[in-house]
């Protein structure tokens, strides 16, 4: 190979490994070397943004042993324990005694046992405590029913349904109850088991709505004890919240940041400074395509966005927002079949990535999920290649005593336990089993709601550098946006009692953020000072490494737990009223899985340490690596941050740097208070697939001009523009934009890439319409639904080229080429002449001619092979 023949510049110095293989595009694996040293406590303020090329490379340094001074005696003392709460301190407690219990007990009916004794249980239940009408249950349901009674939750079990015909009501709010509620909620459990028993339906038969609610609340019970269970299950559960509850209430003494402990801005590859390291690094992902795999959680209610159903009213999760012309989970998969094809076109291997989904019930968020792949018949990849496991509701807990808040009887308030959930689910239900026999050692990780997340390089190189240098973990990170709700990337830096130095690179949600003392961005003359970078949610993980933390039998398989009570709850309480109450549930956050990564060292480290460590950073351009759209734009906003028209408008930046790099003269994008007056100055939906790598699309795309207010999409990846000048709406669209469809064994369409692919080249044409209609009312440009006054068309069936050359297209026109053939627009005195010739036999597969694509140092070449 080429690439081989030549020396790649060495990496920064911040991510020079310690232990990698040799690179296939280099004859030398890159070295650390060492600096000036300064200490970590010493550094200055941290740099408002990421840092650039020369500053990392002064402040590179090597491990220096220098012990931290001897902490004096009062530092050794442990804090003073903070003020709790009385009655919270004292559920705590009773719940705590009640968890160490049901630990030392071995079976059921141990732990029966040991739930019966407590008085709160015996209260609730009384004679049926241990038989008559319990004894209809298996032995696993009574004892999760009991675990709710004993979590101090006998609420939910319905006092407000007159199932038994007791005729006696109370209305009780959410998390109050009497003495007789308490006992009318027996009764309403008798009568129900009775009709069980009487019906024959404990079998499983159907039954009536009670039973199905029962069978509801069991199931919600016994996810919620299973998942659980490495903290104690529904009593863990219920100790953790009212432990992180306490804590929130007692603002004056709440957990500050431990005097051991310093943050610090992480040193890291900045894509945009060191282009040559970081074309290598991509070049590494690509490579490394076969031993990766692909991780989405996508299983979040999307409620601020207000998705539904325009027919059935219905509530719809994020992942089927349309957007750009597809749903969000669709634009997932094009962005990776992109970099699948570009790992064809360079290495001539077919590589299918297994992609597992965390999806949830909220919604019926996994029902959606599973209709929109086998819709698509799972996206030619076949069903093999996925799989999707459904993360468990918890319930919502009162922000003022820790009573989980309930719908309707039987039904407490779920949401999904945030996106830290997947290490452990994942763990639980084999998927890191799944990924090893498919030979996979890393994956990325990204969100279905930020749609740049694959531009340019940011992800791939990413991966690459996780899987050269053997990391455990790696986040793709940028600068921080005023007022954005976005946790931080931070270095730790911690003394430990046992007199050894732990260093990680991790993350600091938003909601941590007054309890470690981290500072909000604020605006000095025009640009963001930042103090530290943006957490992304943009991961590479290491799956044997994962997958240790994820089978532990204790908390840290949960990584950072916390209660977010910032945001009110909606909901529909058991009457029907829609309802807004202080609350929040138990949220683990996926990226902190980093603090399980630490590395020890027995002195204190200088700066540069980055290197060292198992997890690292990389830095990019802000609309190069986040963009969201999570919430709807409301009429009365002025500010467009994740909503998806602001998303949209840094697709259309992001566009027009890549072309203007290009030598395209193309409009520029105002701020985005213009966008809510005007709408944005032209729509530039390119296929991933042209690259994805800049580099690689700027030798598709040479020279020529899109005008303001004109609209340009490109669904073909065989593709030559040069001296074109767009004035209207040029719309390209191939069946096989990257291959074509086979049947299987099992008889799915299954792609093959670069197989009779759809192939469209442009030179010298002049495009002129009237385009979009901007003034229509209907136009909904962020899902790309438009009305146009006239457009040119290009329609690719099958295998179908287009060609025009030297020539002015002027109006309306739709050319459709069918399969097979190769249509070319040729200057003529009246306009022009259209010439439809079929493709020879030889050339089907291939076409008449091809981009080769070929690796060179460490970026890819492109040459176009005539045939």
């Amino acid at each position: 190979m080429a690439s081989q023949a030549q020396r790649p510049p060495p990496p920064p110095p911040h991510l020079r490994p310690r232990l990698h293989a040799s690179p296939l595009f280099s004859p030398r694996a890159p070295r650390c070397r060492g600096g000036r040293s300064r200490l970590l406590s010493a550094l200055p303020s941290p740099s408002p943004s990421p840092p650039s090329r020369s500053q990392l490379a002064s402040s590179t340094a090597r491990l220096e042993r220098e012990p931290g001074p001897a902490p004096s005696y009062e530092e050794q003392q442990p804090p003073p324990p903070p003020r709790r709460d009385p009655a919270l301190a004292a559920e705590i407690a009773r719940l705590s005694a009640i968890r160490t219990q049901l630990r030392g007990a071995r079976t059921h009916v141990d732990k029966l046992r040991a739930l019966d004794a407590e008085p709160r249980v015996a209260a609730f239940f009384g004679e049926e405590s241990s038989g008559g009408v319990l004894g209809a249950l298996e032995a696993r349901e009574v004892l999760l029913l009991k675990c709710l009674v004993a979590a101090g939750q006998e609420h939910v079990l319905g006092d407000e349904l007159d199932w038994s015909g007791f005729g006696h009501h109370e209305h009780h709010r959410n998390g109050v109850n009497g003495g007789s509620a308490l006992r009318e909620a027996l009764y309403s459990l008798a009568s129900l088991v009775g009709k069980w028993s009487s019906e024959g339906v404990v079998g499983g038969e159907t039954g009536s709505g009670e039973m199905e609610l029962l069978r509801s609340l069991l199931k919600f019970l016994g996810d919620m004890e299973e998942f659980y269970d490495c903290i104690g299950g529904i009593i863990g559960y219920q100790i953790m919240a009212l432990e992180l509850l306490s804590a929130s209430k007692d603002r004056m003494h709440r957990p500050s940041k431990d005097k051991f402990v310093d943050f610090h801005v992480p040193d890291g590859l900045n894509l945009l400074e060191d282009t040559a390291y970081a074309s290598q690094a991509a070049l590494w992902g690509i490579e490394g395509l076969p031993e990766l795999g692909e991780i989405y959680p996508i299983g979040g209610a999307g409620d601020r966005l207000g998705l539904a159903n325009s027919e059935t009213g219905e509530s719809l999760p994020a992942a089927l927002l349309p957007y750009c012309g597809r749903s969000l989970l669709e634009g997932l998969i094009r962005d990776l079949q992109a970099r699948e094809f570009l790992h064809f076109k360079i290495f001539g291997n077919q590589c299918i990535t297994p992609v597992a989904i965390m999806t949830s019930s909220v919604k019926n968020n996994h029902e959606h999920i599973v209709g929109i792949c086998e819709r698509l018949d799972w996206f030619g990849r076949g069903r093999e290649n996925f799989r999707l496991f459904e993360q468990p509701l918890v319930p919502v807990v009162n922000a003022e005593d820790g009573k989980w808040l309930i719908s309707k009887t039987l039904f407490p308030v779920g949401k999904p336990g945030g996106h830290g959930a997947i290490w452990k689910l994942a763990c639980d239900r084999g998927i890191f089993k799944w990924f090893h026999r498919c030979g996979r050692k890393g994956a990325t990780v990204r969100q279905v709601s930020n749609v740049v997340a694959a531009t340019d390089l940011t992800l791939m190189a990413l991966a690459g550098i996780g899987l050269r240098c053997n990391k455990k973990l790696g986040f793709a990170s940028c600068e921080r946006r005023p007022g954005a709700t976005e946790g931080v990337n931070v270095l730790i830096e911690k003394q430990n009692q046992d007199g050894l130095w732990s260093y990680g690179i991790s993350c600091i949600e938003y909601t941590e953020f007054e309890k470690y003392g981290i500072p909000e961005p604020t605006v000095v003359t025009g640009r963001s000072q930042v103090s530290y970078p943006a957490n992304t949610n943009i991961l590479y993980v290491d799956l044997q490494a994962v997958e240790e933390i994820g089978s532990r039998k204790n908390a840290s398989c949960l990584p950072g737990m916390v209660l977010n009570l910032k945001k009110a709850v909606s909901y529909v309480d058991h009457l029907g009223f829609e309802c807004s109450a202080a609350g929040g549930r138990l949220e683990c956050t996926m990226q902190n899985i980093a603090d399980n990564f630490v590395n020890k060292y027995n002195y204190r480290c200088s700066k540069g340490i980055e290197s060292e460590l198992d997890t690292f950073i990389v830095y990019n351009e802000r609309k190069r690596v986040t963009s969201s759209a999570k919430r709807k734009l409301k009429s009365e906003d002025r500010s467009l941050h994740q909503t998806p028209e602001g998303s949209l408008l840094d697709i259309m930046r992001n566009a027009r740097d890549l072309l203007s790099s290009c030598s395209i003269e193309v409009p520029m994008v105002k701020d985005n208070s213009e966008y809510l007056r005007s709408g944005p100055p032209f729509l530039i939906f390119l296929h991933p697939a042209l690259g994805p790598f800049w580099d690689i699309i700027r030798q598709k795309f040479i020279g020529g001009s899109i005008s303001e207010g004109s609209e340009l999409q490109i669904e073909v990846a065989e593709f030559l523009w040069k001296d074109v000048e767009l004035d209207g709406s040029l719309i390209i669209q191939a069946d096989n934009v990257m291959g074509s469809t086979k049947r299987n064994e099992n008889g799915e369409h299954m792609l093959h890439y670069g197989a009779r692919c759809g192939r469209c080249r442009l030179q010298h044409v002049k495009i002129m319409n009237e385009g979009i209609n901007w003034v229509s009312p209907n136009n909904v440009y962020w899902k790309h639904d438009v009305e146009r006054s006239e457009s040119v068309k290009i329609i690719l069936h099958g295998n179908a080229e287009f060609e025009a050359k030297d020539v002015v297209l002027k109006g309306n026109h739709i050319f459709e080429v069918p399969d097979g053939h190769r249509m070319r627009i040729i200057q003529d005195k009246a306009g022009f002449d259209i010439k439809l010739d079929p493709i020879s036999v030889e050339m089907m597969d291939s076409g008449t001619w091809y981009w080769k694509y070929t690796v060179d140092g460490v970026h890819v070449k492109l040459n176009m092979v005539e045939l």
